[in-house]
């Protein structure tokens, strides 16, 4: 058996004939953060949802925290936490009773779990608002407040689909930290996101899919370095300069009213030491320089037959 918390293989899934999941596998090692990419369809949120045992898939296998998640269900409910693109508090409790009351359903006891409750309400800064109705709380609270319940039973294998939908940049940046912390002390986490940002401040490692498959998987930094679009773009003084670089660099894309020219190139040290040799030689000054190297957008357009990254998805 797999030593990895999440190992899926041959996974398919149809609803109808529509073919969500296409012989989909994916590995994701104990103590780490893996980000499903992909657009709307793609079948990010039906995976969450087969591994999470809430849907069955119609092929396949799936294996999370030593647990089949067809043959023991139980037992992989019982390892996990799940949080969902939308909250799932209750509106008409405070938090803590939010919090007393998912205990109550994990069974943790009335003694462990005033201790617990108590412990989660510090670790999210809800203490002061604890028992206050959900009305008062912000958008970040409640989520934050939604990934304490999901934490509730202390899970080894969290699952966070699309978790900071909706929240401005202070609460998304104060979910990325959480989930470092939880990662820091050996949880491992699958998120779905809309924000490439995300993906490339949080995932170990990147499944990209597109029609039910994935397309393509590894760091983040591996991903960039397999698509194009890395340049330097140079900046001359006037238009005399900028026609001798567009000469000297055949496949560059000039630019007249910013008397700049784009020179595409992997953005390497060697490489841009070599655009600069050739400068030089050339007795060409440049004002400025900028280097641009693929990020996750790129990887994004490149491996995705849509652009649409917003929404919910079967």
């Amino acid at each position: 058996m797999s030593t990895a918390a999440i190992d899926a293989r041959g996974l398919r899934k149809s609803y109808g004939p529509k073919v969500v999941l296409d012989d989909l596998g994916l590995t994701v090692a104990t103590g780490t953060v893996t980000a499903l990419l992909g657009p709307n369809g793609a079948g990010k949120t039906t995976i969450m949802t087969i591994l999470s045992t809430l849907v069955r898939a119609d092929a396949g296998s799936a294996v999370v925290a030593g647990s089949d998640v067809a043959r023991n269900p139980d037992g992989v409910r019982a390892a996990i936490g799940l949080t969902g693109q939308f909250s799932a508090v209750d509106g008409l409790l405070t938090g803590e009773e939010n919090l007393l009351l998912m205990a109550r359903l994990r069974h943790l006891g009335p003694k462990r779990s005033k201790t617990r409750v108590a412990e989660l309400l510090e670790q999210f800064d809800l203490t002061e608002a604890a028992r206050k109705p959900l009305s008062t709380y912000s958008g970040g609270m409640q989520r934050r407040l939604d990934l304490a319940m999901t934490l509730v039973s202390t899970p080894s294998v969290i699952f966070l689909d699309e978790p900071t939908t909706g929240l401005d940049p202070r609460s998304r940046h104060t979910m990325w930290d959480i989930v470092r912390g939880l990662v820091a002390d050996g949880t491992t986490v699958l998120l779905t996101t809309q924000y490439l940002e995300e993906a490339d401040e949080l995932a170990d490692r990147i499944a990209v899919l597109d029609g039910g498959r994935i397309v393509a998987e590894g760091r983040p930094d591996e991903l960039k370095r397999r698509v194009p679009g890395g340049h330097v773009r140079l900046r001359f003084a006037d238009a005399a300069a900028l026609d001798a670089a567009a000469h000297l660099f055949a496949a560059s894309a000039r630019d007249d009213a910013g008397l700049a020219l784009t020179v595409p190139t992997d953005a390497g040290v060697g490489a841009l030491r070599a655009l600069l040799d050739s400068l030089d030689r050339a007795h060409l000054e440049v004002d400025d320089l900028s280097i641009h190297t693929p990020d996750l957008d790129d990887v994004f357009f490149a491996l995705t037959g849509r652009v649409d990254t917003k929404g919910t998805e079967s």
